[in-house]
């Protein structure tokens, strides 16, 4: 699952000590685990590989251009949202030919950035963004191919704030609108409108919801193709899940036993879009008590981390395995998740220093003893970590590591209070 991994009584990235991150990079701080990253590239490549797809990394989830290099050279895609996002896949060898982008507001800038870069297909949203690239294509003299997004109206079963596949959405465009869209700009010489694109929602722990939504999509694309328009390509999107619990993602495998038999014979060119099934469990956020508090029923630990730096667990109500670095004998976890009981264990509330009371890491969960500067561990840290990180209560965002076997190497540094007002000298 990753090589994050306890030995000693202690716990380690790959083969580094993360004690040792912390005494030479501070905390908080993102640990990533390359092996981790690769592998989880590689199993989806591996399950998937009957489809030959293109499999665009979302870098949305983790974007540090150093993590998008690795994945690069395994010759990976991505997805972006933006052209920051655009500008980062460039920067990490991307190959413009293999990258898709969607979003429902591009700018134009953006659009013409994507055009003049070769971009390989833009995923519109919208009529309104249609005639908006069809109108820059003619000006820019090139010739764009784009996929419709469609929402398949299927229930992805995740958190409400990451359901995009219902029928009434932000996101695309429900069926029967499809249909006209393509008679509208389906024959337009500027841009070549030569496929779909589906992205139902995440984290989405099942696969029936992506059969269901895939068998929409094959429908429409067979009604599309009677009509006499040339359909070659389906984007899939992304959303597989990750392992926050325990074991209650499906693996690569699973997904594709189930989506390979709808779309081998259909002579389509796939893409997927993987961004948490690979970075989720690749990162960790490390840690270390300020204070512990106590309180009549429970404690609280304080931390040196905060929502700013993981905004998960108050956004979503999202779970992440906590535990200490070191902690102590009996306490050493075989698994992560709820399951772990021990006694001497307490009721703890895992909290950070930022003024708000959505400020926390875990509630009322049972957690081995700690005291002030041990380290604590958050886990399942690596998707929409440092991504969605800020610098809120004017908090320095946190330094980057990445391990690399035994070797450990600064992939972004700390902030300071000179860069909190950096962009304010003007």
């Amino acid at each position: 699952m990753d090589y994050f991994e306890y030995r000693d009584s202690a716990l380690w990235c790959e083969g580094v000590a993360m004690e040792r991150i912390a005494r030479e990079f501070g905390t908080p701080v993102y640990v990533y685990s390359a092996r981790t990253f690769v592998e989880h590239y590689e199993r989806i490549a591996t399950a998937f590989a009957k489809l030959q797809p293109l499999i665009c990394y979302s870098i949305k989830s983790c974007p540090n251009t150093h993590l998008c290099k690795l994945l690069a050279r395994k010759g990976a895609g991505f997805d972006v949202v933006s052209g920051g996002e655009l500008f980062r896949a460039r920067r990490a060898g991307g190959d413009p030919a293999k990258i898709v982008f969607a979003g429902v507001g591009k700018s134009e800038a953006e659009i013409r950035a994507a055009l003049r870069c070769g971009i390989g297909l833009l995923n519109v949203e919208s009529e309104a963004e249609m005639d908006q690239l069809v109108r820059i294509a003619a000006e820019e003299s090139v010739s764009a191919r784009a996929a419709l997004r469609i929402n398949p109206d299927v229930d992805p079963v995740t958190h409400r704030h990451t359901t995009t596949g219902t029928r009434e959405t932000k996101f695309g465009v429900d069926v029967a609108r499809a249909r006209r869209f393509f008679e509208r700009f389906g024959r337009t010489k500027e841009v070549s409108l030569c496929g779909l694109h589906l992205h139902i929602g995440s984290p989405v722990n099942r696969v029936d919801p992506y059969v269901a939504a895939i068998q929409r999509a094959l429908e429409l694309i067979d009604e599309l193709t009677r009509a006499g328009f040339a359909i070659d390509t389906l984007d899939i999107g992304g959303g597989f899940s990750a392992h926050y619990r325990g074991t209650e993602a499906p693996d690569a495998a699973a997904y594709a036993a189930a989506i390979v038999p709808l779309l081998r014979e259909r002579g389509l060119r796939i893409i997927l879009e993987p961004g948490r099934s690979i970075a989720a469990n690749a990162g960790v956020l490390l840690t270390r008590v300020e204070y512990v508090k106590p309180a009549n029923a429970r404690r609280f630990v304080i931390v040196d981390a905060g929502m700013n730096d993981l905004i998960r667990p108050v956004l979503y109500d999202a779970y992440h395995f906590i535990w200490p670095v070191r902690p102590g004998e009996g306490f050493v976890p075989g698994a992560r998740g709820d399951a772990i009981d021990a006694p001497g264990l307490v009721e703890t509330d895992v909290v950070g220093p930022v003024c708000e009371t959505g400020d926390f890491f875990a509630r009322k969960r049972r957690l081995p003893p700690v005291e002030r500067g041990e380290l604590l561990a958050v886990f399942t840290a690596g998707a929409y970590g440092m991504s969605m990180s800020s610098q809120y209560n004017s908090r320095p965002r946190a330094a980057e590591v990445l391990v690399e076997g035994d070797a450990a190497r600064l992939i972004r540094r700390r902030e300071t209070y000179d860069d909190l007002v950096e962009a304010e000298h003007v």
